[in-house]
């Protein structure tokens, strides 16, 4: 599913539902013009990473795009 947020070159792709554990991170991929580099954040939410992404589309030259992926587990440290 693509999404337009406020007219930028953001959007959202991926199933937004949960996989058969109903877990689910967002990844966005945003390219910081601050320093002209592709980054990239993880979010829990898809709110979240959508409040991020348009928040890192300030210009025409701005872009962000979120994708919904299987969580990974994560080590905790001993």
């Amino acid at each position: 599913m693509d999404t337009n947020l406020s007219n930028t070159k953001a959007s959202a792709r991926a199933n937004h539902g949960g996989d058969a554990t109903g877990h689910r991170e967002f990844h966005v991929t945003y390219f910081d013009a601050d320093c002209g580099l592709i980054r990239s954040e993880v979010f829990d939410t898809l709110a979240e990473a959508e409040r991020f992404a348009g928040r890192n589309v300030s210009d025409e030259q701005g872009w962000a795009v979120i994708d919904a992926v299987p969580a990974q587990q994560r080590r905790l440290a001993a």
